[in-house]
Formats: C-alpha cells, sequence, structure tokens
C-alpha cells in the first residue's frame, strides 16, 4: 500500500511533465492519478476514503439480484454468467449471488478488476471467481448478467471550456509550483454538438470517452449474447452542462489537486449520452432514481423482514435503508440505468 511518497513522486512526475511537454488535458491527469490510487490500495469502508452502497446494508446487493434472477427466470432460465465491474470488496457480488441462488440462479462468477490489492479481497469473498483485467475476456458464448456499482464515476473525464476565442479543451498547467486549470491552445467546437455551443465564457461541458466506449461494447455483447447490464452511480438522468469533477479522501472531499495518486478522482454519470448510445445499439433501456428504484424493488419490505428478524436493529436497518433510497441521499443522488436487448423481457423496478 503506497504512502505519502507515492502522492509526492506522482505530483513531481506531473509537474515534469507539465515542464517539459506543456498542460496535460484533464482525462490523463484524472486517468493516471486514479490508476496509481486504485491498483495501491483497498479504498473501502472506515479505514479508506468512502463507502459504497454495498457495505451500508445487505439489503442493497439483494435488491440487486433479485431483479436478475427476476429477469433471468423471464426470460427461460438460461445458462448464463454473472461478471460484476469493480466489484470492490466483492460484498455487492456475495449478497446479490445469495439472493440469486434462493430463486434458483446459481451462475459462474467473473469479475473484471484491475487491483490487485482488491483481487485478493474478492477472492476470500467469492470462491471460484475467475478474474479479467478488462470486458474484452468475459466469456462470449452465453447471455451476461453484468452489473456495475460506482465504476462508470471513476473513468477519466474530458473536459472542454467556452472561452472568448470559442471552445477549448481544459487543461492542467503549473502556476509556479501550484496545478491549476487553463484552456487549450487548439478550437474545439467541432467536438461541441451544435446545440449546445452557445454558451456563457466559462461554462464547462464534460464527456467520459471511456464510459461511452463501455456502453456501446456491452450493449453489442448483449444484444448478440444475451443477458442485460445494470448501472448504479452518481449522475443525472437529463444531459447538463457544469464541471463535476471532485475528489475524496478520508470520507471529505478534498481538492481535485490536493494529492494526485492518493485520492478517488470522480465525476458525475451523464446517463443521459449512455442511454443514447445503447439505444443506437438496438437495445432498450430504463432509468430511474435509486431511491426510486429500490422501493420499487421491495426495499421496504425487505427491511421490514429483517427488523422483524432483529428487533435490536431495527433502528439501523431504517436508517441503513433512509441513507440509500431517501431524497437527501444516495436515493435521489444515484441513479440506476438498465440495458437489455430490444425483444427480450424487461427488467423489474422502472415504472
Amino acid at each position: 500500500m503506497s504512502g505519502g511518497g507515492a502522492n509526492t513522486d506522482l505530483a513531481a512526475s506531473f509537474r515534469r511533465l507539465i515542464e517539459r511537454h506543456g498542460p496535460m488535458p484533464v482525462s490523463r491527469y484524472m486517468g493516471e492519478s486514479n490508476a496509481r490510487y486504485y491498483t495501491s490500495r483497498d479504498p473501502l469502508g472506515a479505514g479508506g476514503d468512502f463507502t459504497t452502497a454495498p457495505e451500508i446494508s445487505q439489503m442493497f446487493g439483494e435488491m440487486v439480484g433479485l431483479w436478475l434472477a427476476d429477469l433471468w427466470s423471464r426470460s427461460g432460465h438460461p445458462q448464463a454468467i454473472y461478471a460484476e465491474l469493480g466489484p470492490g470488496r466483492g460484498t455487492l457480488a456475495r449478497d446479490a449471488l445469495r439472493a440469486m441462488a434462493s430463486q434458483g440462479l446459481r451462475p459462474p462468477v467473473h469479475l473484471v478488476e484491475g487491483s490487485a490489492a482488491l483481487r485478493e479481497v474478492q477472492a476470500d469473498a467469492l470462491a471460484g471467481a475467475q478474474f479479467h483485467e478488462s470486458i474484452d475476456t468475459l466469456p462470449d458464448d452465453r447471455p451476461l448478467y453484468i452489473v456495475a456499482n460506482e465504476f462508470l464515476d471513476a473513468l477519466p473525464i474530458r473536459q472542454l471550456v467556452m472561452t472568448t476565442r470559442g471552445w477549448r479543451e481544459r487543461l492542467v498547467a503549473l502556476d509556479g509550483d501550484r496545478f491549476v486549470f487553463a484552456a487549450g491552445p487548439n478550437p474545439m467546437d467541432d467536438a461541441v454538438l451544435e446545440e449546445r455551443r452557445a454558451q456563457d465564457v466559462g461554462t464547462v461541458i464534460e464527456t467520459c470517452p471511456g464510459a461511452a466506449a463501455v456502453i456501446e461494447d456491452l450493449a453489442r455483447r448483449i444484444d448478440r449474447q444475451g443477458g442485460a447490464a445494470l448501472f448504479i452511480d452518481y449522475g443525472y438522468l437529463e444531459s447538463r452542462t457544469g464541471e463535476t469533477l471532485q475528489a475524496v479522501k478520508a470520507h471529505g472531499k478534498v481538492g481535485v489537486f490536493d494529492a494526485p495518486g492518493e485520492m478517488d478522482l470522480t465525476a458525475l454519470v451523464d446517463f443521459a449520452e449512455l442511454a443514447q448510445i445503447a439505444r443506437q445499439e438496438g437495445l432498450a433501456v430504463e432509468t430511474a432514481t435509486q431511491g426510486a428504484w429500490l422501493d420499487a424493488m421491495g426495499l421496504g419490505l425487505r427491511a421490514k423482514a429483517l427488523s422483524e428478524r432483529s428487533p435490536a436493529h431495527a433502528e439501523e436497518i431504517a436508517r441503513a435503508c433512509n441513507r440509500l433510497a431517501g431524497t437527501g441521499e444516495m436515493g435521489e443522488l444515484f441513479k440506476v440505468m438498465a440495458i437489455t436487448p430490444g425483444q427480450a423481457p424487461r427488467g423489474a423496478g422502472f415504472g
């Protein structure tokens, strides 16, 4: 696990690169920072930097598992696999697989994970899981039931900024020894949709080529192989302007230049853009807030059953329920997107 030295090394490396070659794109800064960050540690839990929904309550993973099992059942019980992108500690997969097994679905488990530290934790939690560096090596001979929770938000974004000379790529530059944002020299108007070009100076537009590529690839595979994909992340359902890049360390927000390689850099996911990409590939797409989806999936009923079984934990269960599904909490900030083949059954919970 890296310490403060790794932070200094990466920051110093960035400074040398900028001094030698000029400012770097935001996408490179974010990509290399997160690559260092995720490959060197387990970032989850009280001793880490952030907590995800599966770590808050088993109910979250159970709802995901029941969603998959219901689709599997209505699709004729195919020989499918469970695949998860960026599975954290394996908590979501463990809870989802238990819920699936209660409905008769016991699929082989495939995990897409680049971090050696997290792979060790996942292997302990999920005996027999097979690991992949990327989605490219997932099996291509049967339906894929794919889950990605807080995966897309960490993929590198590209930022474009409106200047007095038109649209430019936003870069990371140096002011003395400090990292600062700067506008690039090359016109980028053609990279902005015509209907979005007329904006005030200083307006930032974000795109995420990596997320677009993941959705396009998985949509094509699901169209060909069958199955479904469920993406859960914080983001928005209608495209908009504005910068959303943020950094988290030790469960608190910090500056995006404070400690490259030692903090989690994320950006809100544009689900409207990703939904359009999946639809262009011929898939059915449904979206909802996390709270609405969990409520529709029966979160309240599950919480009631758990509370009745363990009255001493009823208050704790109610708090977890509110955190996962409440407005002003993850229920409002996080969104859910499901993609399924055009002629296949639709997933539950989307109204």
